[in-house]
């Protein structure tokens, strides 16, 4: 069973709080640095989330920055032991979108436009599967079965009964008629996208192509909100180079998309008619072929 908490993002946000101490101390990371004798690029990595923070890195850091309230020093120091442990995803080795995973696991709600294909966590394990092997080069059975494990593994998000990700996606309609695999593999995508958007937590909408120009044309992007933060974050997957932004104006700006999709993108029960009608299409195919 996964832990309650994530463990990467203890680590990002323990890793903030400390810098923000640092900043409210009015020191140099390379000050800092110089008193623990460490390097600076070690202080740097622990404020940036990029390597576990201990126990007693808390306990030497907060001497330095005058923090005394044993509140706080608790607080931090538990969020360095959680910080240490692995996620569940940890136990498939070495796998990409680690540290989205990480986020996504964490969040409280996704925000997400697709121009390409179902989103991961919307797919069927066959298309799921068509997607993973043949978009990816060079990559073996074994690889490609252990993606595929944790991309199922992920869709448990969405149906968590004690705290469900409320998603809102925005699917441009070129989505619905690329053929992925063969017409049954997706009759069965679309049927299953219909099923996943009558949820009260999910919300699918089809941007028609009579939409016209839009704020999408550059690619895909996703907005993840937390419990305990009131920013969120965006991540923008790119092959070899995935993007994370949290910077408030950035989230802000990337939301004012989101919502600018959405308006053009047909409302639910209009998305819903629209899938209907292109499942008829590969229902046919099946018959022809």
């Amino acid at each position: 069973m996964a832990a309650t908490f994530n463990p990467t993002l203890r680590r990002r946000r323990l890793g903030a709080e400390l810098r923000r101490l640092r900043q409210a101390s009015g020191l140099k990371s390379t000050e800092v640095a110089e008193r623990l004798m460490v390097s600076q690029p070690k202080i740097s990595h622990l404020e940036n989330g990029n390597r576990t923070i201990s126990p007693r890195d808390v306990r030497e850091l907060c001497a330095v920055y005058g923090v005394t309230d044993p509140t706080v020093v608790d607080t931090l120091l538990a969020m360095a032991r959680e910080s240490g442990q692995r996620g569940w995803w940890h136990s498939y080795g070495d796998i990409p979108q680690s540290v989205y995973i990480a986020l996504e696991t964490d969040a409280t709600s996704l925000r997400t436009y697709e121009p390409a294909v179902v989103p991961d966590l919307l797919q069927t394990p066959a298309y799921a599967h068509t997607v993973i092997e043949e978009t990816i080069p060079e990559l073996t059975a074994e690889q490609a079965a252990t993606r595929l494990k944790v991309r199922l593994r992920r869709q448990h998000r969405i149906y968590a009964p004690a705290r469900p990700l409320y998603l809102s996606v925005v699917l441009d309609e070129s989505v619905l008629h690329r053929v992925v695999g063969r017409p049954e593999i997706m009759r069965e995508q679309l049927e299953h996208l219909n099923a996943l958007g009558a949820e009260p937590h999910i919300t699918v909408q089809v941007l028609p192509y009579t939409a016209g120009a839009h704020a999408g044309l550059s690619g895909q992007f996703s907005i993840l909100q937390f419990a305990d933060s009131p920013t969120g974050a965006v991540y923008v997957e790119r092959f070899g180079s995935d993007l994370y932004l949290e910077k408030p104006a950035e989230v802000r700006d990337f939301g004012m998309m989101h919502d600018q999709l959405q308006a053009k993108a047909l409302d639910a029960a209009g998305s819903r008619d629209v899938i209907v009608d292109v499942i008829k299409t590969y229902i046919d195919a099946a018959v022809r072929s």
